[in-house]
């Protein structure tokens, strides 16, 4: 069907809860028509059924402890590859030219790091030329393939990155996120009830909350959506209400750092472990060789402190955080490093928790650290290390008070609905 003029193309994105049976299929079907019918080509990004990533990676777990990386993402990538088959289909039955595409033919280009690995380019050509012949490109989240052909995935909530990276490469301004909420709210709403929903937020808010926990929208997309000036609009796949903006408010930052609220929302991570490294010499070299180990197996440290020895004391201790699944990496890398230098024992601590507040005027504001500490207090957990930024305030805590500690810092810098 030829155009006189090339159809506006929206981007957007179904999570696994959207697409998570047939019936919840079916309802996004009819919501992507209505886009086609209102005159839109439409590059559609799915994420696997549900908890069905899940169930793949439990299953893997059940054959080896430590799954080969390379093999565990093949593994993962099957279960998009389910939804949008069956979400194409879903559109065919209803009359919408659609057709399906994995991260690979749909031109995202990745470096090799399996499991977390980073997109380097997408061409968009093969979805412009689909567009001529289709409505609708159903495209594989948290997937691609990098320059050797090995499929490789984004990491856990990629497929946020994959559809704001469509959007760029197709020159949409706006990329729509649905999911199972209405939008992206001051903390949890799951576990703090009273939590309060924003109508819109900042580029570097949204990053800071996103890589400190908050599983709205994966990292990597808020970075892309800021990076080529894509605005997220993170929405309810069960209503069609407005939901939250995510987007570069330059405009109103003095109004926000006059604001009797500097903060703009808590996370809370649980998916984090503690490295533990004592007793390695004192001497320049150590924190290099240490980290450059972690570098080559693969694993981004965080929140990293170090010790200061007392007098005398030729020995210490350093401290850093790892996601949780790379935990048993990190200590097996960080060993033979201890071993070259001289000494020292590594261990992880899985029973910890990041709690954080986040803020366009946390670093112009004084006395929010010490209300952050107040507050944690309060809830009779103990603070084991502090990170902060211009944006942000960070704490580790054990993880058995992090809910405690939530609520108490939720509600000390009146994020609540009652107290807005």
């Amino acid at each position: 069907m030829d155009h006189e003029r090339p159809r506006p193309i929206v981007a957007v994105k179904f999570g696994g809860t959207s697409v998570g049976d047939i019936e919840r299929i079916r309802k996004v079907a009819a919501r992507v028509q209505r886009m086609v019918d209102d005159g839109h080509a439409v590059a559609l990004t799915v994420s696997a059924m549900g908890r069905s990533t899940d169930a793949l990676v439990a299953t893997a777990r059940e054959i080896t402890s430590r799954p080969d990386r390379r093999e565990l993402d093949m593994l993962m990538a099957t279960g998009e590859q389910v939804s949008i088959a069956l979400v194409t289909m879903a559109l065919q039955h209803q009359g919408v030219r659609a057709r399906s595409f994995t991260g690979a033919q749909a031109g995202f280009l990745t470096d090799g790091q399996f499991g977390y690995a980073r997109i380097v380019r997408v061409d968009a050509a093969p979805l412009r030329r689909a567009f001529e012949e289709v409505d609708v490109a159903v495209v594989a989240g948290f997937q691609g393939v990098d320059a050797r052909g090995e499929l490789t995935t984004l990491g856990r909530g990629g497929s946020d990155t994959t559809a704001v990276a469509l959007a760029a490469a197709l020159g949409a301004k706006e990329c729509e996120i649905f999911t199972d909420t209405d939008g992206i709210y001051t903390t949890d709403p799951h576990q703090v009830p009273d939590a309060t929903k924003l109508d819109v937020i900042d580029y570097d808010e949204m990053l800071e909350l996103a890589a400190l926990g908050a599983r709205v929208l994966h990292p990597r997309s808020v970075w892309y959506a800021r990076r080529y000036g894509v605005r997220i609009h993170v929405r309810s796949s069960f209503s069609f209400a407005t939901g939250t903006i995510v987007t570069r408010t330059a405009g109103t930052q003095e109004a926000r750092m006059r604001t009797e609220k500097p903060v703009t929302g808590v996370a809370l991570d649980t998916s984090h472990a503690r490295i533990n490294v004592v007793g390695v010499p004192d001497e320049p070299g150590v924190a290099a060789a240490i980290f450059s180990a972690l570098g080559e197996a693969g694993v981004s440290a965080d929140m990293i402190i170090q010790g200061v020895p007392g007098a005398g004391d030729s020995r210490q201790q350093m401290s850093f955080t790892v996601p949780l699944d790379l935990a048993d990496d990190a200590v097996e890398a960080v060993r033979p490093a201890l071993e070259r230098l001289g000494g020292g024992e590594v261990s992880a601590d899985a029973d910890v928790a990041k709690l954080s507040i986040v803020g366009i005027a946390i670093g112009s504001t004084p006395g929010l650290a010490g209300r952050l500490f107040a507050a944690v207090s309060r809830s009779g957990a103990n603070i084991e290390m502090i990170a902060t930024s211009e944006v942000r305030i960070s704490v580790i805590i054990p993880k058995d008070r992090a809910q405690e500690a939530l609520q108490a810092v939720h509600d000390a810098f009146g994020l609540g609905r009652t107290e807005a």
